[in-house]
């Protein structure tokens, strides 16, 4: 049976094809992308690098009317801007130097199917105009040509990039956002899904095996603690290779910690400060705090960004518990990209003691 081939279920939270995972998150992953699948609408997949953002617009399209069509893959960061419209429309024999033969573009392959536009956010201005026409009329000419072809072709679009901020910054069209963000799917990092990283490193073990055609490594509890301490930096994808590791190096043996070689380093996890008084966001109780501490003690301009820096800690300690420690719909509602929040948060981490109980 082909990896991706199309699961037949009545129960609208299974699992998607190919994509493991039993935590909340994923549930509700899993349920939005069985409702979207379905339909026409175009889907931007967000999350951070080896989320596993191909797997999504991969089932997107196998449990879609499309599946027998063509799935075309595109990584949009991978070439520049000429290629990449000649990759993406096409061209003529004679178009440019170096265009010896007509191309057939990557939208004209996807005629039936569905196209997955990888790292979008990395596409030119000047290639956003074509894409934008596309989306709006489904139509495009190759470059050197000026007869319009037509297609019917579903996009799923990704990004490890807010989109928002890509717009607000001039470097992303906000019509094209507009366009792309039909149906949003977040996906959320490792380290805020730890409930998977078990099931997913024993799904790695096996399927690395069974590629080299070799037994397992023998699974012992011991190594549980240690996969679950590790930040994952490098999400699935990470996890994924030190799995491939694994079954290289403790072939024939048992899953071993130091064969692994996964970094002496604890995860830096979040965690909000607590508060002697109050909730998060109590302005006066972080004032009554400040004035504890010692203005007096404070040289020029400290009390300023002191003030400035624990009504942030404040605000992102709320928008946080509102997302339910979802960090990339926290820093969509923060207006901040995914990057700073997650170094914000991790220097907080760092400097987790109240204020209130340094006093």
């Amino acid at each position: 049976m082909s990896k991706f081939q199309p699961v037949t279920s009545a129960d609208p939270n299974a699992p998607l094809p190919g994509v493991v995972g039993t935590g909340s998150a994923m549930t509700e992953i899993f349920r939005l992308v069985r409702r979207v699948a379905p339909t026409q609408a175009t889907v931007l997949v967000v999350g951070e690098t080896g989320t596993g953002k191909e797997l999504i617009a991969r089932s997107v399209h196998v449990l879609s009317n499309r599946a027998d069509g063509p799935y075309v893959r595109v990584n949009c960061g991978a070439l520049n801007e000429s290629l990449l419209e000649s990759e993406l429309f096409g061209h003529i024999k004679g178009a440019f130097t170096g265009a010896i033969e007509n191309k057939t573009g990557r939208f004209e392959a996807a005629h039936g199917g569905t196209i997955f536009l990888d790292e979008i956010s990395s596409m030119s201005p000047k290639l956003q105009v074509k894409l934008l026409r596309v989306l709006q009329e489904n139509e495009f000419e190759r470059v050197g040509e000026s007869k319009t072809i037509r297609v019917d072709t579903r996009v799923v679009a990704a990004t490890n990039q807010l989109l928002e901020d890509e717009v607000e910054a001039g470097n992303f069209r906000d019509d094209l956002y507009y366009r792309l963000n039909v149906v949003p799917v977040y996906l959320p990092p490792l380290r805020e899904r730890k409930g998977d990283i078990i099931d997913l490193a024993r799904h790695f073990l096996k399927r690395h095996a069974d590629i080299n055609k070799v037994e397992a490594p023998e699974w012992t509890a011991a190594i549980e603690p240690v996969l679950m301490a590790h930040d994952w930096p490098g999400n699935v994808r990470e996890l994924e290779n030190y799995m491939a590791r694994a079954v290289v190096l403790c072939r024939g043996g048992t899953l071993d910690a130091h064969a692994i070689g996964l970094p002496g380093r604890s995860e830096r996890r979040y965690k909000p400060a607590a508060s002697s008084k109050g909730r998060p966001g109590d302005l006066p109780t972080l004032v009554r705090q400040i004035v504890r501490m010692g203005i007096q003690s404070l040289p020029d301009g400290a009390l300023h960004d002191r003030l400035v820096g624990d009504v942030e800690r404040e605000l992102i300690e709320q928008v946080m518990s509102d997302c339910e420690q979802v960090q990339v719909k926290a820093a969509q509602k923060l207006g901040i990209n995914r990057n700073t929040l997650h170094k914000k948060l991790s220097d907080y981490g760092d400097h987790a003691t109240p204020a209130a109980e340094k006093v």
